[in-house]
């Protein structure tokens, strides 16, 4: 035979339907009126909200990296855009396989400052010439 139904049984099957965490939702309705138990509840709550907080921290700063990840990709795209009609082969032996092969390769970022001064350097030797070139005529 079947067992009658309690209006515990009732409540319990509600709490199910409600709460399948089963988080005691008794204590919600009814509060305790334990001070101890309120004291472990507030601290139980605290270290919650500091652990989610802190998850909160490293998940903006997961986003803040990935976004300046984003910006360094474009801007390097960017910068090997603007770069890539300006090259000209440099190596070895002029006209070689050497140089049709580093004419193929993309500029290599960690080189940047060298190939800078070297062709500001050989910008520079027309104007020194000029200079000397200047500087003998008015003596000769």
């Amino acid at each position: 035979m079947t067992k009658p139904v309690t209006p515990q049984d009732m409540f319990d099957m509600w709490q199910k339907m409600v709460n399948p965490g089963a988080y005691p939702l008794q204590s919600l309705m009814f509060p305790v009126l334990d001070a101890k138990e309120i004291e472990k509840k507030i601290a139980e709550l605290e270290a919650v909200e500091h652990w989610l907080k802190a998850n909160t921290s490293m998940l903006q700063l997961t986003i803040k990296s990935l976004q300046y990840q984003r910006a360094m990709l474009k801007g390097g795209e960017k910068f090997q855009q603007e770069i890539a009609p300006g090259l000209k082969p440099t190596g070895a032996g002029a006209g070689g396989a050497d140089s049709a092969e580093e004419s193929q390769q993309p500029p290599n970022p960690a080189l940047w400052a060298w190939n800078m001064m070297a062709q500001a350097g050989k910008a520079a030797q027309p104007a020194s010439k000029k200079k000397k070139a200047t500087r003998k005529k008015p003596a000769a």
